[in-house]
């Protein structure tokens, strides 16, 4: 933590979890959702913090939607049949192997009441601080998704929308970072 309590890119890492076109067909404001992770993935990728992918049942569910899809292909992948994605053996390792100074993890994706919750359930319990971005996660019911991120603030997560999390993460204007995230930004707030 840094000394106004703000934490820096190398404390956090971005987990995103099944933004699977067959899933996100069905997810309530799945548009918005698929572009704030295109942005958090930008932003993620510019401030070098570790990055990693999920999926449910790719053989059943098939890829991420395109423009996610587009984003990952360099980044570990680990598909899953657990909804705790942390039950899963290989994204346990990689996140056991992740650098000590990485304190907080941040989850985006699908869905909001059910993966999302477990895997920050999981986080917790390690010991992480857990950063969901509330327009980056959903679920097939607003509902499911309004009742999810009052469960997982009564937890102990912080839930809060991804310009708020990158502008903590950026610190101040004027930087090669902050010239090179601001165009995400307004793409994502512009294309929705």
């Amino acid at each position: 933590m840094t000394k106004n309590g703000l934490l820096a890119p190398e404390n956090y890492c971005l987990q995103i979890i099944d933004v699977q076109e067959s899933l996100m067909a069905k997810i309530h404001g799945a548009e918005e959702v698929a572009s704030t992770v295109e942005l958090m993935v930008h932003c993620a990728k510019i401030l070098e913090m570790p990055v990693l992918a999920n999926t449910q049942y790719k053989k059943g569910l098939g890829p991420y939607v395109a423009g996610v899809e587009a984003l990952v292909g360099d980044l570990p992948q680990f598909d899953k049949v657990e909804f705790n994605a942390l039950r899963n053996e290989k994204t346990a390792l990689f996140i056991n192997r992740l650098p000590k100074t990485v304190t907080t993890m941040v989850l985006v994706g699908v869905e909001t009441h059910i993966c999302i919750y477990q895997t920050a359930m999981g986080l917790l319990k390690k010991g992480f601080f857990v950063w969901v971005v509330s327009d980056g996660v959903s679920s097939r019911s607003d509902l499911n998704h309004q009742q999810g991120l009052a469960r997982l603030e009564k937890m102990g997560a912080v839930v809060g929308p991804a310009e708020m999390l990158i502008y903590e993460l950026l610190g101040k204007a004027g930087t090669p970072a902050f010239k090179a995230v601001l165009p995400h930004i307004i793409k994502q707030a512009e294309g929705y």
